[in-house]
C-alpha cells in the first residue's frame, strides 16, 4: 500500500507547469508508476478515500465563498473522461458542481470569438466547475481539421500561420486573468494509447450496455491519430503554467488515471488554504440569541 506522501510525489511526477521541454513521447499511456495490477483494489480504497476528502474541501470551498475551482478534461475518444468524472467527484455536493461538456459549436457560438461560449460556464466563487472538453479545442480538433476556421466567419487576414500561436497567446492570457481573480485552474489530458482505445471501442461494439457509446466518427477520427499528438504536444508545450498546469495522466489503466486525477485535485484544493468562516463577535451575539429564543 502506498503512503500519502507516495502518491503526492506521484502527481507531481506528471504536472507540468513549465512546456519547454516538455514531450509527449516521454509519457508512456500504460504507465501506471511503482504500482501494479495488484493495486488496484488498493486504489479503490484511496479514491474513495479522496471522495470524502474533496466532500469536506467543497463544503469549505463553497462556505469560504473566495476562491473558485476550474478542472478541464481533454483526451481522445474512449480516453475515460466521462468515467474519471463520475468516480473523481462523485462525492461533492451538486450544488456546488457543475459539469459542461462542449460539443460542436453552435451557429450562435461560431458567431462570437472562441472563448465565448467557455467564459459563460466559469464558475462562480465557492464552487468547482468542470469543462468536459474546453477552449482547448480551438487548438486541437480545429487544428486538425483546419476547414472548421471557414466557419468561424473570421476576417481572410486574421487567418495566417500564425493563428495557433495567437490563440495559445490568447489562452495564456486568460487563464492569468482568471488565476488573479481567484479561480484556480487544474487541466488534465489523459493519455491513451492507441492500442487501448482500439480495445475500448471493441469494448462498445461487443457489450450491448456500453453499444451507445459507439460513434462510426470516433473511429475515423483514429485515422488523424499522428496529428492529434502531434496537436497536443504543442497545446501543452506552449499552455502549461504554475498558475494553470498540466496533467499529463497515462490512461491505459483507469483505476490509476483516477487516482492520479484525484490526487492532484486534492492537492490543488488543499493549496487554497481553505477554512469556514470565522464568525464575528456581533454575530455570535445573534447566535446565542437565537439560543436563547428557541429555548
Amino acid at each position: 500500500m502506498a503512503k500519502k506522501t507516495d502518491l503526492s510525489q506521484l502527481v507531481k511526477q506528471y504536472c507540468v507547469e513549465n512546456g519547454k521541454r516538455f514531450r509527449l513521447r516521454d509519457i508512456d499511456p500504460a504507465n501506471s508508476g511503482p504500482f501494479d495490477e495488484d493495486f488496484k483494489d488498493d486504489a479503490e480504497r484511496i479514491l474513495s478515500e479522496g471522495r470524502e476528502q474533496l466532500a469536506e474541501l467543497q463544503e469549505k470551498l463553497y462556505a469560504q465563498d473566495r476562491w473558485a475551482v476550474l478542472l478541464i478534461f481533454q483526451a481522445m475518444d474512449a480516453a475515460g473522461k466521462d468515467g474519471t468524472i463520475k468516480h473523481v467527484m462523485s462525492g461533492i455536493n451538486p450544488q456546488g458542481c457543475h459539469v459542461t461538456s462542449f460539443k460542436a459549436p453552435s451557429a450562435e457560438e461560431l458567431d462570437h470569438d472562441f472563448l465565448w461560449r467557455t467564459n459563460k460556464a466559469l464558475p462562480e466563487r465557492g464552487r468547482i466547475g468542470i469543462f468536459n472538453r474546453s477552449y482547448y479545442e480551438e487548438v486541437l480538433v480545429v487544428r486538425v481539421h483546419q476547414e472548421f476556421l471557414a466557419g468561424q466567419h473570421l476576417p481572410n487576414k486574421l487567418v495566417s500561420k500564425k493563428i495557433w500561436s495567437e490563440r495559445f497567446a490568447d489562452i495564456n492570457a486568460m487563464e492569468r486573468y482568471l488565476a488573479r481573480n481567484g479561480i484556480a485552474i487544474c487541466k488534465f489530458f489523459l493519455h491513451v494509447s492507441k492500442k487501448e482505445q482500439k480495445k475500448r471501442f471493441l469494448a462498445r461494439l461487443d457489450e450491448p450496455a456500453k453499444n451507445w457509446k459507439f460513434s462510426m466518427k470516433d473511429v475515423q477520427e483514429r485515422a488523424h491519430w499522428d496529428k492529434y499528438m502531434h496537436a497536443y504536444d504543442d497545446m501543452i508545450r506552449n499552455t502549461a503554467s504554475p498558475h494553470a498546469p498540466w496533467y499529463v495522466v497515462p490512461a491505459d489503466h483507469k483505476w490509476f488515471s483516477r487516482l492520479v486525477v484525484s490526487q492532484a485535485i486534492i492537492q490543488t484544493l488543499k493549496s487554497l488554504d481553505l477554512a469556514f468562516p470565522k464568525l464575528t463577535t456581533e454575530q455570535r451575539k445573534e447566535l446565542e440569541a437565537a439560543r436563547i429564543a428557541l429555548r
